[in-house]
């Protein structure tokens, strides 16, 4: 089926991303790979190429357009491109949105330009070891100190953890936290007892640093309050419809492409003197993915719109991440199953995009937080009398 959400400014674009892609990416991941990082020098180009901010005003150096589908095409030609591991995706699509909807104009002048043009690479740091997805058992505190917050704490699954240069910390400002008592405080690299700990080894996704972190009586500047003071669980339910669809949009890209890469495998490779398009129960499994994927790209595509558009709603966001992913998740298993003993070998795409795909059920709210989301927007409600 033909697209039709993208004007010639996108596609003009996306050829934008490519061309950056093949020059500045590809010639270079298999090293990040072995060195799990991202070299700086990428994060530069990336800036100067204007695929950063692209949503941040153009007074601050950012590209001033907040369509979505500038997102999208990224998160696509990243995913085809098999390189996940370089996170523009957190910093446009998670963090971006905190620093343009929530920062004061100080805050602004003093953190945008940087985030542009790559200079300044962010995280969010909300995880903790005993807490993953329920934000109510968030542990780290920060004691208001009348000019400054002291932070104390440790965070753990922070991408971009060893990189960052600016962090958002949500940590507990009231004695209760929970709803009502977190705050996001902005944590600056070189502020004193601001540690980082390893450099986490992952089975995918490798040269995405991903870190712990830990903060030991750190003086956090009370200007460094991001948002409203205790209002901390408000501003991370507004912005995570769109960490869910980034982490969709590239769910589906993956997919597609690897229904591609398959389909060209089983036309070449033989078995049984014959290619393996030719048996009945490989073209069953090629005709079910493809069908899948059609049918999820329909929706994931109306979502992109939506979300575009400032329609898109929380429920329909948690139902695009869940099921796309767990879509990106089957058919990873099951082309790796029809390559198979060459899928198993890390020389071959399908191989590390099984490894590189499997967080993505995960994060972002794992796939049974979307359900519950789902499930209560459905089952919490009066009931409508016939």
């Amino acid at each position: 089926m033909k697209r039709r959400i993208y004007s010639a400014e996108h596609e003009a674009f996306r050829e934008t991303v490519r061309t950056f892609l093949a020059k500045e990416v590809l010639p270079h991941y298999e090293q990040w790979e072995k060195d799990g990082i991202v070299s700086r020098d990428a994060w530069r180009a990336a800036g100067r190429q204007g695929l950063l901010g692209i949503a941040v005003p153009e007074e601050y150096g950012g590209g001033g357009d907040p369509d979505f589908r500038y997102s999208a095409v990224l998160a696509e030609e990243f995913t085809r491109a098999g390189t996940p591991g370089f996170a523009l995706g957190l910093h446009n699509d998670i963090i971006g949105p905190y620093l343009t909807g929530l920062a004061t104009d100080e805050q602004k002048r003093r953190w945008l330009p940087g985030f542009c043009t790559g200079e300044t690479i962010t995280a969010i740091a909300m995880t903790e070891p005993g807490a993953g997805s329920d934000l109510q058992g968030i542990r780290t505190t920060a004691e208001d100190r009348g000019d400054h917050w002291l932070l104390n704490g440790s965070k753990t699954f922070i991408s971009n953890g060893i990189l960052a240069d600016l962090v958002i910390v949500v940590a507990k400002t009231t004695p209760e936290g929970g709803a009502h008592g977190l705050s996001l405080l902005v944590v600056e690299r070189g502020m004193r007892g601001f540690e980082r700990g390893r450099n986490l080894d992952k089975i995918g996704q490798k040269s995405q640093d991903t870190a712990e972190l830990f903060f030991h009586d750190v003086r956090v500047p009370k200007e460094n309050l991001l948002g409203e003071p205790n209002g901390a669980f408000i501003h991370l339910m507004t912005n995570l419809a769109q960490e869910r669809m980034a982490i969709a949009v590239a769910a589906i890209a993956a997919a597609e492409h690897l229904l591609e890469i398959t389909t060209v495998y089983v036309k070449e490779r033989e078995a049984f003197g014959r290619p393996l398009a030719r048996l009945q129960h490989i073209r069953f499994e090629i005709a079910e993915m493809a069908t899948e994927c059609a049918v999820t790209r329909a929706f994931l595509d109306r979502c992109i719109t939506d979300h575009a558009d400032g329609e898109l709603d929380a429920v329909h966001a948690s139902m695009a991440k869940w099921w796309a992913t767990e879509l990106q998740k089957r058919v990873a298993d099951r082309c790796l199953q029809l390559h198979g003993g060459y899928g198993y070998m890390a020389e071959y795409p399908v191989a590390r995009a099984f490894t590189d795909g499997r967080i993505q059920t995960i994060y972002g709210g794992t796939t049974e937080i979307m359900k519950e989301i789902i499930g209560r927007s459905l089952l919490d409600q009066p009931s409508r009398k016939a």
